[in-house]
């Protein structure tokens, strides 16, 4: 085979499938702004705005997120994710610990609030006084209340997080595709005018 006739075939080759990587770095690159900006307006529109840093109350002692975004508008993926796991997390379990039910969720309070109801009517169908259980389950349902909205927030949030990680990810992809495509275009580019110096004649092997 002619040598130039396989600097031709590479080059074009070349050309094309660098094409493909420039076709798909900005569909990704796209994509990637797609998921930042709607992460942005979504989040923005919450209006939910970090405490200031010196207006935590313990918060802050295992989260240094909730000092480096204090005071801030929460918008972006990654301050969803301190939101959510920090400062909402944080306020749900002391909320518990404090009610007598340390450790308990949305979920597991359904037990307490069952027995605590059939405490109740226990205690009407038997002419007792009902006035200590029923503070137990206005507690229990107070807290229940509590558990679902925060829990309910907090995924949320995580949901919207894990979204603007995949776009943090299409970027990085698109990254790494329009670096190959220039690297690749360079490279055909060159096999081109490599292949248009030589003589049509030449040959990639000398027979002997």
């Amino acid at each position: 085979m002619k040598r130039r006739t396989l600097d031709l075939a590479f080059g074009f080759g070349g050309l094309v499938f660098s094409l493909v990587l420039l076709v798909v770095g900005l569909i990704l690159s796209n994509q990637a702004d797609f998921a930042k900006g709607y992460v942005k307006d979504q989040l923005t529109a919450q209006q939910i705005t970090f405490t200031p840093a010196d207006a935590l109350k313990g918060e802050q002692d295992d989260a240094p997120c909730l000092v480096d975004f204090g005071g801030q508008i929460l918008d972006t993926g990654k301050k969803a994710e301190c939101y959510a796991n920090e400062y909402i997390a944080y306020h749900l379990a002391n909320s518990a610990t404090e009610a007598g039910y340390e450790g308990a969720t949305y979920a597991t309070l359904g037990t307490p609030q069952r027995q605590l109801r059939a405490d109740l009517q226990a205690a009407v169908d038997a002419g007792d006084p009902t006035e200590a259980v029923q503070a137990d389950l206005d507690a229990v349902n107070s807290l229940r209340d509590t558990m679902f909205k925060g829990e309910t927030l907090r995924g949320l949030l995580l949901t919207t997080y894990g979204f603007s990680i995949f776009g943090d990810r299409a970027a990085a992809a698109a990254l790494v595709l329009l670096i190959g495509f220039v690297v690749l275009l360079a490279l055909s580019l060159a096999g081109l005018v490599h292949a248009f110096g030589l003589a049509k004649s030449q040959q990639m092997i000398v027979p002997t």
